[in-house]
């Protein structure tokens, strides 16, 4: 066998062992959360058709997609993103449903990332939720609030929930009247917080300089509540004082949960996915470079789909949650029970009848018959490896050998009582 074949390509990774339990562990618990929260599990599909995701929705560019055929030559996309698919579902499914409704989900996305972001993964798990049939403001701060009760559930003490809100951007550019280059560029610049440069592309618009100010400022115009009155004193434009508004209200109910201390404001906030027409999330912790939670208001994506419904949702990427746990020093618990259960050939019908009692009493049984190529002792080495608690070794009559390897005690069991209902 070629060793080639023992790795994996670039941007995948193989979980195993002691991390896939913590990683699964902490996918149950954040999942309670969702629970606690009435949303309901959703799965879609892993691919797509392009549609679903193409320019018209405005996710990811069709560069970075995994793209393939089908038998009737249509363009199929492995899923880079949950919202637009869970938008579709909602659109097929719920078409005349008027009333909230609360989805959430888990599962892998695949992106194509280019030479630029080396290191990156391009397979990662995402857990999100999405609230579809509700525009309130009370729905983008329960969204808020359950963003950071997922994090505080995961273990992390540090953090900040970073809120935008890009419809104040956008009462901006109505009025600066740009072209489409310019917004792109504009945007790229305003994001990455390129002061210098954002200065050249608007010395070259023809703008009102109080225009002009309010954009060179937006890339440091973040920070604490305050912000919002700062916010305030520096435009007149009806839709980005609205935008502010809608910022403070959010505020004012995060107060009524008392998690407005891990809340922030950010103005330079700009997602590259345009189908986001309100508030938009990131949420940064000590240990990563990326943010862990992405998401925002969309009110528009539904209506491709042929469902006029306003809709919010977020992803939580648990691969660099994960990642920035374990640099934390944060403990993962794996929640391993399991035991080596070895016995002699000459008692495997007595020993399928107390591993099957032992199982049915909450142990996880790892049942292996015994080798004579092999010592005890290898079993128990083996053990340890596997983070097994204990062994079993079951040779002959009613004596079962226990060695518990967490207190390193060795007893000797008699089984009889547990073998005559059977025998």
């Amino acid at each position: 066998m070629e060793t080639k074949l023992l790795h994996t390509p670039e941007g995948v990774r193989d979980i195993y062992n002691t991390e896939c339990r913590q990683k699964l562990y902490l996918q149950g618990e954040l999942h309670n959360i969702f629970r606690k929260y009435g949303f309901e599990d959703i799965n879609t599909p892993t691919f797509e058709y392009f549609d679903v995701f193409s320019k018209e929705v405005g996710t990811i560019p069709s560069k970075d997609l995994y793209k393939f055929f089908d038998r009737e030559g249509d363009t199929l996309v492995l899923r880079p993103d949950f919202t637009p698919s869970i938008a579709r579902c909602a659109a097929k499914y719920y078409m005349d449903e008027p009333m909230p409704l609360r989805f959430c989900y888990s599962g892998n996305v695949f992106i194509n990332e280019t030479a630029v972001y080396q290191g990156r993964l391009k397979e990662t798990t995402q857990l999100g939720a999405e609230l579809i049939n509700d525009v309130s403001v009370e729905a983008d701060a329960e969204m808020a609030s359950l963003i950071i009760k997922l994090l505080l559930q995961s273990g992390l003490e540090s953090f900040q929930l970073e809120i935008g809100q890009v419809e104040f951007f956008k009462g901006l550019l109505e009025e600066a009247k740009f072209d489409e280059m310019t917004i792109f560029e504009l945007r790229e610049l305003i994001s990455t917080k390129n002061y210098f440069g954002l200065e050249e592309l608007l010395a070259q618009q023809d703008i009102d300089d109080n225009l002009r100010n309010v954009f060179l400022k937006l890339p440091q115009l973040f920070g604490s509540a305050e912000v919002l009155t700062t916010a305030k004193t520096l435009t007149k434009n009806v839709r980005a004082l609205k935008a502010i508004d809608r910022l403070s209200e959010i505020y004012n109910i995060l107060k009524m949960y008392r998690l407005e201390k891990y809340v922030s404001f950010d103005f330079g906030m700009l997602s590259k996915y345009n189908y986001y027409t309100g508030i938009i999330f990131r949420a940064f912790t000590k240990g990563t470079g990326e943010a862990i939670v992405k998401g925002g208001r969309y009110d528009a994506l539904l209506n491709l789909f042929g469902k006029n419904a306003g809709a919010i949702g977020f992803s939580l990427m648990l691969d660099s949650l994960f990642l920035a746990l374990k640099r934390q020093n944060i403990n993962i618990p794996c929640g391993s029970k399991k035991s080596i259960f070895i016995y002699r050939h000459k008692v495997h019908r007595e020993a399928i009848i107390l591993a099957d009692i032992y199982r049915n009493s909450g142990e996880y049984i790892d049942f292996i018959s015994f080798d004579k190529k092999h010592k005890l002792e290898d079993y128990i080495e083996f053990a340890r490896r596997s983070n097994a608690k204990k062994v079993y070794y079951y040779k002959e009559g009613n004596a079962l050998d226990i060695y518990d390897l967490v207190t390193g005690d060795m007893e000797i069991r008699d089984v009889s009582n547990e073998l005559k209902p059977f025998i």
